[in-house]
This record gives structure tokens, C-alpha cells and sequence, in this order.
């Protein structure tokens, strides 16, 4: 049986793509005890409010047709935003080079978060290299919690 999150981006992908926009991500969380359905959306351009107006309504009305999802949850449709989070080999791979804040799940040399550059990502292993100040750090998949990007002013 597919995830709820697999069954939403199957369902959205169409509508999205009608809209010029991208499928970013989708999530499904609980937070303070309601279920949230988060779908996230790109744009060459930017995601503006009327995109995400028309997706929700078509993706609305999908789901309530297909009803993959038991109980009651809100629907939300938003940009991924400009400090989205990396999780697919393909994000890394756009992004090579861009400013990163990468955190960590524990301290490592007294921290938990570094901000440098992407300089590599190990499709195989999962591992992350970023440029932090001189120096390039490799952190392992499993000691890093976020990567996203970072916005410089």
C-alpha cells in the first residue's frame, strides 16, 4: 500500500503541472493534535497566491473524489519558499554550489548547524560536503537532521 504522501503527489502532479507550476513536496504531519497535508509547489518566477488558490481547489476535489485519506486533515498548498529543504538527489544536484544551512541531529566541535556552500553530495551514500569558510566539511546522512538552503543578504 502506498504512502498517503506517494498517493497525493500522484493525484496533485496533473493539476500542478496545469498551473506551470512544479511538485515540490508533500508532507502529512500532526501538529497540535490535527493532521496537516502540506503540498509544496515551484515556479520559474516564483509561486504567487493565485497558483496556489487554483491547485488547492483542483487538488481538493481530487482527493475528495479518490478519499485515500481516513479522518479529517487540512489541506495546504504554498510555495516551497526560498530556504527549502534539500531531500532528493536531484534538489542537491540543482542546487551544487548554492549557500546551505546544514543541521545536525548532535554537536559536532560545539555546534549543530553549519552554513557554508554546497560543494558535493554522494548520491550512493547519502553524505553531504559543504564549503564552510575555507574548508570543506563531509557530514554523513545519518548525522544530518535539515539541509536547506540559505538566503544571503
Amino acid at each position: 500500500m502506498k504512502k498517503i504522501t506517494e498517493l497525493t503527489a500522484e493525484l496533485a502532479a496533473p493539476a500542478i503541472a496545469e498551473q506551470g507550476c512544479t511538485l515540490w513536496d508533500v508532507e502529512y504531519v500532526k501538529e497540535a493534535g490535527t493532521w496537516y497535508l502540506r503540498i509544496l509547489i515551484d515556479k520559474e518566477g516564483g509561486v504567487d497566491i493565485l497558483d496556489c488558490e487554483a491547485i488547492s481547489r483542483k487538488v481538493s476535489d481530487l482527493l475528495d473524489e479518490a478519499d485515500p485519506i481516513e479522518g479529517s486533515y487540512t489541506l495546504e498548498v504554498g510555495s516551497a519558499g526560498a530556504e527549502r529543504a534539500l531531500k532528493r538527489p536531484a534538489d542537491f544536484a540543482r542546487f551544487m554550489g548554492s549557500p546551505v544551512l546544514v543541521k545536525l541531529y548532535r554537536n559536532l566541535d560545539g555546534r549543530k548547524e553549519f552554513a557554508g556552500t554546497l560543494a558535493a553530495y554522494d548520491e550512493a551514500s547519502g553524505d553531504v560536503t559543504v564549503t564552510v569558510g575555507k574548508a570543506d566539511m563531509t557530514f554523513p546522512k545519518k548525522d544530518v537532521a535539515l539541509v536547506r538552503l540559505r538566503v544571503e543578504f
